[in-house]
């Protein structure tokens, strides 16, 4: 007997009656459908990469408008406030601040917070940041300060020598 013959035709059943088509139309299909989902895929993750953009570039826009808005120094990361209270002392009023009292407290908590006897290295560093960020606070306003005196009396360059 002989191997039975198979066509290369295959039977399909459609809505109104059966119709015969390629049997090779199934790898047809296999490829077109792989590639409808690869094309489908790059877009929504195309259009998701985007939108993930759009929104990255408009929230640094507003941390760069609030962060100058609040006071917040981008080397210490805290404001002015924060500081206040993490010090325990009052804010500085028109730029002077009880400097004194800013190192007593800096010093006593500091060396409350040594790790060496049992303190919290993070806590030491904030305490550091804090006095920093208030040393910062004064330095600006005394050099405001001297720019708006040097403004009322008038810029005097020494030319000469002797004058």
């Amino acid at each position: 007997m002989s191997a039975p013959v198979t066509d290369r035709y295959e039977y399909r059943q459609g809505p109104l009656h059966t119709y015969r088509c390629d049997a090779s139309v199934k790898e047809d299909e296999a490829h077109r459908i792989v590639t409808q989902v690869v094309v489908t895929g790059a877009r929504v993750f195309g259009k998701a990469f985007a939108e993930a953009y759009k929104q990255a570039q408009a929230s640094s826009k507003y941390a760069a408008q609030t962060g100058k808005k609040v006071g917040a120094s981008m080397s210490s990361g805290l404001t002015l406030d924060e500081a206040c209270k993490i010090l325990n002392v009052k804010p500085p009023q028109n730029g002077e601040a009880n400097l004194e009292q800013v190192m007593e407290r800096f010093k006593k908590l500091f060396d409350l917070n040594d790790p060496q006897k049992g303190g919290s290295f993070y806590l030491q560093s904030k305490i550091l940041r804090a006095r920093e960020r208030l040393e910062m606070e004064v330095r600006q306003a005394e050099r405001k300060m001297a720019e708006e005196k040097e403004l009322r009396e008038g810029w005097k360059p020494k030319v000469y020598k002797d004058r």
